[in-house]
């Protein structure tokens, strides 16, 4: 890699307003070099009264939730209910090309400030807007927490801890850690946001967006909405790995001689053995073929093994220190181990060093560096800019009053429009992707794309499919909509068939060939395909498409502009580039499995479906886009190294300040932040069978209102309840207190009266309550039907970000669902390469397609 060019928004002057809900969003557009100018009210934002604190004292200026957050972004103060500031305000969106506004729903409009207001005065104006639930509907009022949103959103019930032998779980679901559900919904906007100013570069005019947190967060979950939508089969949680139609007997981590924890796999018995034989106590390793029942698979990677293979494998962790386990020669053997980080552990890795992804940021006021994790790829292009420290209050004040007001951009000469379902056209119009990724964290990223409007061509060759992860059910959708309990899949989840439901929805809107790039004249069909393509993307092990012939010093060669996107899942890049992953152990050496679950002696809870997989697609969607608008400014193409690891490590930014400034290390705290001063704050039993509801009180009035509900206002007047800090130091007492009353409530109708009484409070709901019974995400059109060959009509998530003009369609350009194996040869080569039929059938016969 060559060093990188800072900044592929240059340039890009953002205006954010609002609290944590956009604060991430604001981070990354940071990141890629956009000015982002933070405007805050009198006294500051209420994210710099989140602690933990540098030193430990309440400083407004001291929040290290706020450092990690704003870093690379000025501060100016504004008093929107004068007169004087709201003219300020309007100053500033005059000179800026994107407002992000995550404020109360109406605060800005009813100040004549919203995005009908300032978009009339300046259309190339991008406004973004960051809800709880949404403009519309009947939650739109409602109050939520990160709890509540990972709550309602499905999150914690497919995250959790193992149920006792009867099948009952005796411990609630486990919510991760330190604003999630603002992440998952900020980075798909910021990848939104820049496809808005790819369009506004092409026609001058900028446009709405919307995002609500609820909707981003309730198609995050993976594995449990398609496999409800399509065979009526509900999920199950488990400890540290993959929630799943059934609780498996396999475990997934084991504890070392010292208490830590490692991930390890029994993927391929003949790896396995002769690892152990060498480094621990070897044992009688089976394929699992001899097993007298199969048993569910609970990460990629781990079928084929049988489950007593765990206890050779416990035995030789437990002969170990943490630090002493050979984790990287496991590695080496084939074997997907990593050590279960605590996210401080990174900072000081080789490898992520040599990435760049950490960055030293200067601290004038403590008179020191302190270590930010701040990049999420490298390139040959643009990189990510670490930026200063994060602003003091209304530190950046006269610099950024003194903007201009923006000049409208110049459109482009108009190329040929296609319109979508919605009769308007798309983002991202002339935008070709050969698209050779596959699984989730890579296709995934290209399915966003397609939404946007870029044709995607997805290629295959039938020896290493994209696995199809099953879900066509017996009878079709007739027998899933007759059905009253599971439906039966008509071929195994990992054994192929054309399309099933997991598949199908991670790769709507795209066409689909099959090439063989290993036959010379498949080779050829790709350079000639590339020629034709603004962006070639893939998601394999390092080293696969140099071995075809198709690296980027090849590439580069057929088209100079050329766009070059990977991501695995520790990048190729530096020491553990051959390294092998999936989400759940990027997860794990991240460090964000740690950071949830219950307080030890609890193991990490980990995630119940690869979180890294669905947030890596977003950032690897993010990188693309970032070298499209770059290419669109300069015609510049360039090579990008991602990795999901690294997304994880962009989470744990608070930790690490908190351990490099206050030596304190992250200590899991259930179902409240460790840093939270909400209480109570939990997720809480209620009537019915493995029912649950978060609550967040964080003021004395939300605790007043509680204790109402509850029917007991002597609550409040209790001396170990009747303030905050008692609250927060009897917090056991008061969760079984709260718990004793709500495990007698219905929980949908509890959460309604709550959210009457102004609480944030949500039901943890499951895959069935979200498609059958949420009427917000009904009133948001949050899934889209679509046609797929061989599979039939289903719902398939819809993208989550809104926008006016340019809206998306999860069918993308086709309006077709995901395709079948070599779908559209004939139209592709015959489009793109002028192939005739007789030409393409010829090519098939030889093996090439």
């Amino acid at each position: 890699m060559t060093e990188s060019i800072p900044g592929s928004l240059t340039g890009v002057r953002v205006i954010e307003f609002g609290d944590q809900k956009g604060e991430y969003c604001g981070l990354v557009l940071a990141g890629l070099g956009a000015e982002v100018v933070k405007v805050e009210p009198p006294g500051g934002s209420e994210t710099r009264t989140f602690g933990p604190y540098a030193g430990g004292g309440a400083d407004p200026d001291g929040s290290l939730h706020f450092w990690a957050y704003n870093r690379g972004k000025r501060s100016v103060v504004l008093d929107l209910d004068d007169d004087g500031g709201a003219a300020d305000f309007a100053t500033l969106a005059a000179g800026a090309d994107v407002v992000l506004d995550a404020g109360p729903v109406g605060y800005l409009a009813d100040r004549g400030l919203g995005p009908d207001q300032l978009r009339a005065r300046h259309p190339h104006l991008v406004y973004a807007r960051i809800t709880p639930f949404g403009d519309t509907g009947p939650y739109r009022d409602w109050k939520a927490s990160d709890l509540v949103h990972l709550a309602l959103g499905g999150v914690v019930m497919n995250n959790g801890y193992d149920p006792d032998p009867s099948g009952r779980y005796d411990l609630p679901p486990i919510a991760p850690q330190l604003g999630h559900a603002y992440a998952i919904a900020g980075e798909q906007m910021a990848f939104t946001i820049i496809a808005a100013l790819i369009s506004a570069g092409r026609t001058g005019k900028g446009q709405y967006l919307s995002c609500a947190i609820h909707e981003a967060v309730a198609k995050n979950t993976e594995g449990d909405l398609m496999s409800w939508v399509c065979l009526r089969t509900p999920f199950l949680r488990q400890t540290c790995r993959h929630s799943a139609p059934a609780v498996s007997r396999h475990r997934s981590i084991f504890a070392t001689k010292d208490g830590r924890w490692m991930l390890t796999t029994t993927r391929n018995a003949n790896l396995l053995k002769p690892f152990l034989a060498e480094y621990g106590l070897g044992g009688d390793i089976s394929d699992g073929s001899d097993e007298r029942s199969k048993d569910s698979r609970v990460l990629p990677g781990m079928e084929g093994g049988a489950a007593r293979n765990m206890d050779a494998v416990e035995h030789t962790v437990r002969r170990y220190l943490f630090d002493e386990l050979p984790w990287r020669q496991a590695q080496e053997a084939g074997l997907m181990w990593v050590p279960v980080r605590k996210p401080h552990e990174s900072a000081h890795d080789e490898h992520w060093l040599q990435r760049g992804t950490y960055a030293e940021v200067d601290h004038p006021e403590l008179g020191r560096a302190l270590r930010y994790p701040a990049s999420k790829w490298i390139s040959t292009g643009p990189g990510w800019v670490p930026g200063r420290r994060a602003p003091r209050l209304d530190e950046d004040r006269a610099e950024v009053l003194s903007v201009r007001p923006r000049e409208a951009p110049r459109p482009h000469p108009a190329t040929p429009e296609e319109l979508s379902v919605h009769g308007r056209p798309f983002a991202l119009q002339g935008v070709r992707i050969l698209d050779f990724t596959w699984m989730l964290a890579s296709a995934g990223a290209t399915r966003f794309l397609a939404s946007l409007g870029a044709e995607v061509i997805k290629v295959e060759w039938h020896r290493n499919l994209d696995p199809r992860r099953g879900g066509a059910p017996v009878g079709g959708r007739a027998a899933r909509e007759r059905a009253t309990g599971p439906v039966p899949s008509r071929w195994p989840a990992d054994l192929g068939g054309p399309v099933g439901a997991q598949y199908n929805n991670k790769n709507p809107g795209k066409r689909a060939i099959s090439l063989n790039v290993r036959h010379p004249e498949g080779l050829a069909i790709a350079k000639r395909l590339v020629a034709r393509s603004t962006v070639v993307a893939e998601g394999f092990s390092p080293g696969v498409m140099e071995s075809w012939g198709l690296g980027y010093d090849v590439l580069r060669e057929i088209k100079p502009d050329i766009i070059y996107a990977k991501q695995s899942g520790m990048g190729t890049h530096g020491v553990y580039g051959r390294f092998r992953t999936i989400g759940p152990i990027a997860a794990a050496f991240a460090g964000t499995s740690e950071m949830s679950g219950l307080s030890e002696p609890f193991a990490p809870a980990g995630w119940g479906y690869s979180y890294l997989d669905w947030f890596g697609a977003y950032s690897f969607a993010l990188a693309i886009m970032s070298a499209v608008y770059h290419h669109q400014r300069t015609g510049q193409g360039q090579s990008i190294d991602a990795s999901q690891t690294e997304v994880g490590l962009f989470m744990t930014a608070v930790p690490l300040l908190d351990h490099q400034l206050n030596g304190r290390v992250w200590q899991r705290a259930g179902n409240r932040s460790p840093y939270a001063t909400a209480a109570p704050e939990g997720i809480y039993r209620c009537r019915g069978e493995d029912r649950w509801i978060a609550i967040t009180c964080g003021t004395e009035e939300e605790w007043v209102a509680l204790a109402k509900q509850a029917g007991h206002p002597e609550w409040t007047e209790q001396d170990e309840f009747r303030t905050l800090d008692a609250r927060q130091a009897n917090r056991a007492a008061l969760d079984k207190l709260v718990e004793a009353w709500t495990v007698t409530e219905e929980p949908f109708s509890l959460m309604e009266r709550l959210q009457a009484a102004g609480l944030a409070a949500g039901v943890a709901q499951t895959a069935q309550d979200r498609v059958e019974r949420d009427p917000q995400l009904a009133a948001l059109d949050w899934l889209t039907e679509l046609d797929a060959t061989e599979f039939g009509r289903w719902p398939v998530a819809a993208p989550s970000v809104k926008l006016s003009d340019t809206p998306q369609h999860a069918g993308g350009l086709v309006d077709r669902a995901a395709p079948t194996y070599g779908e559209h040869n004939h139209e592709v080569y015959g489009r793109l390469l002028g192939l005739s039929s007789d030409e393409v059938d010829a090519l098939r016969a030889e093996g090439a397609i």
